[in-house]
């Protein structure tokens, strides 16, 4: 049995970070002088997650469905509207700011742009050391920079990177100086904020097996947020699929890419693309229809509704939640969750429903 920042046992078997029921909304506005909120957009709207020592839990989605905000949130680097964040049973939510600088030693992220997270006017010697000035005590003065050097050299750059600016780095390069820089406190977590999106293809496979062989050799947990549901499939242990602010389905890798059972799932699936043309072809494809809806106001019930080929009356009346549904462990957000891609009898097509 282990300790949690306090110093109060927490039981065997607790993940690692467990989130429950996380919010954050954003404020609209409306005035210049005299502000006054007409609404919020719902970026995260009651998130649940569980992160074990040492596994990779993949966060997917398209683009705005909230999936960055809730790796900032997590680090405090945005403020929760509302919800619970434990790590080893302590809240991060109610950590007060020298408690939350202690938790960051043990969460640390690696940002989507390695042109943008980087500061130009520093070497990357003192990027790399300026977290051991923030938390002393952990590397002697003396050895910072013999100890970069190491860093350095183990995400598989020249210890000479040290005198060198960012601006003199490909962004593969800059991408490794940001892992290096996440493992200088020795974490417990990594939050990857989409790590490699930014990369071509060939050095993005390159990072991703640099992340696998720090993870095996640390110990570390990752968050894996990206929408490259190939490279999610590679590296995660298990797979939580959002939408629209909302987790709709999670589970084991296999669960996610080979027995999807809600249907945005399978519309992203189905949407990949393959290698074998073989493949491809025998592929149900999947074509959804319409726009993703306003995070500032979205459908009423289940938020997938207005785009679902499985929708029905009760669909925009109950709100489905995240059960399983079949006993597996594979939790979908879907009042017809099956791995079928056919409608349901008596089927409402979307457009009436919205």
């Amino acid at each position: 049995m282990g300790a949690d920042l306090h110093g109060a046992p927490r039981p065997a078997g607790e993940p690692l970070l467990r989130v429950e029921r996380l919010v954050k909304h954003f404020p609209l506005t409306q005035g210049i002088l005299f502000k006054r909120k007409v609404g919020a957009v719902q970026a995260v709207d009651g998130v649940d997650l569980t992160l074990n020592r040492g596994e990779t839990l993949g966060l997917v989605g398209e683009s705005g469905c909230g999936k960055s905000t809730v790796a900032k949130t997590l680090l405090r680097l945005e403020e929760p509207t509302s919800g619970h964040a434990f790590y080893k049973g302590t809240d991060i939510f109610s950590l007060g700011r020298h408690e939350l600088r202690a938790l960051r030693r043990q969460i640390q992220i690696i940002f989507q742009d390695p042109y943008a997270s980087l500061n130009p006017r520093m070497t990357v010697g003192d990027i790399i050391t300026e977290a051991w000035e923030i938390h002393p005590g952990i590397v002697a003065k003396s050895d910072r920079r013999d100890r970069a050097q190491e860093l350095l050299q183990r995400v598989g750059l020249s210890p000479d990177a040290v005198n060198r600016y960012p601006h003199q780095f490909s962004g593969g390069q800059r991408q490794r100086v940001g892992i290096a820089r996440a493992l200088t406190l020795n974490p417990d977590i990594i939050i990857c904020d989409e790590p490699v999106s930014a990369l071509d293809v060939s050095v993005q496979a390159q990072v991703i097996n640099l992340l696998e062989e720090i993870q095996d050799e640390f110990g570390l947990a990752f968050i894996f947020v990206a929408h490259d549901l190939s490279v999610v499939r590679h590296i995660s242990d298990r797979v939580a699929v959002m939408y629209l602010g909302r987790i709709v389905e999670i589970g084991d890798e296999s669960d996610i890419y080979e027995r999807a059972t809600h249907p945005y799932t399978q519309a992203l699936l189905s949407a990949a693309p393959l290698p074998d043309p073989e493949g491809r072809e025998n592929r149900a494809r999947v074509v959804l229809e319409g726009d993703v809806p306003s995070p500032a106001n979205p459908p009423s019930g289940c938020r997938f509704r207005t785009r679902c080929w499985k929708a029905q009356e009760v669909c925009a009346e109950q709100d489905p939640q995240l059960l399983d549904r079949f006993g597996h462990g594979h939790p979908s957000a879907c009042h017809f969750a099956d791995t079928s891609l056919e409608p349901p009898r008596s089927a409402v097509p979307p457009a009436a429903l919205a």
